[in-house]
């Protein structure tokens, strides 16, 4: 389709966004067209800053604006146990359920060799950097697809011998699926009937 070229690089831009294609750019395109100029820029505001602003965690890797996060500054949580995920959107999907009180790592991905993803590319190294300071439980919860499952059974390999426990989160959830898009209920169960690996 043609647009005139203000328009087409703001459909352009759209479709960078993940699950975007041509016609839900166009879609968002005309919407922001319609909206006030004071929405406009409050939204464009908001994305500067979240850029701007938002890091990593230094010791679990999740987003944040503070670091330490929140989570792991918090005296309320148990300092004890550390839940794996893959993603910080991960640490959202666990942290609705109000069911975990514990600490997260986060290994930003899982390893995939035909992808070229190995255990020097996520946050292993890390997660057992922090084990050997009184972490006495690690929960794999990793996503229910193959690549998950072999992040979850490397690393439960490579806590073993620390004499820390390693579980996984029982499959409440589907094969294939992704922790992000589960159900609080799903999610509080798989955790709650999480087992030893």
């Amino acid at each position: 389709m043609s647009y005139i070229a203000p328009i087409g690089r703001l459909v352009e831009q759209f479709r960078h966004l993940p699950g975007i294609g041509p016609k839900s750019a166009a879609r968002l395109a005309y919407h922001v067209l319609k909206m006030d100029k004071s929405q406009v820029t409050a939204l464009a505001q908001a994305i500067v800053e979240a850029k701007e602003r938002v890091g990593y965690c230094s010791v679990c890797f999740d987003l944040t604006d503070t670091d330490p996060c929140q989570i792991c500054r918090s005296e309320g949580r148990d300092q004890s146990v550390v839940c794996v995920v893959e993603d910080p959107k991960d640490v959202a999907a666990m942290e609705r359920t109000r069911e975990f009180k514990g600490l997260y790592h986060v290994l930003h991905g899982s390893l995939s060799p035909l992808e070229g993803v190995g255990p020097d590319d996520i946050k292993v190294k890390e997660l057992l950097d922090r084990v050997g300071k009184g972490i006495q439980e690690v929960i794999m919860a990793t996503n229910p697809n193959v690549e998950g499952e072999a992040t979850a059974m490397y690393i439960a390999k490579l806590l073993k011998p620390l004499g820390v426990l390693v579980t996984r989160i029982a499959h409440g959830l589907p094969m294939g699926g992704d922790l992000e898009y589960a159900d609080e209920v799903t999610l509080s169960k798989a955790l709650e009937n999480r087992r030893e690996m």
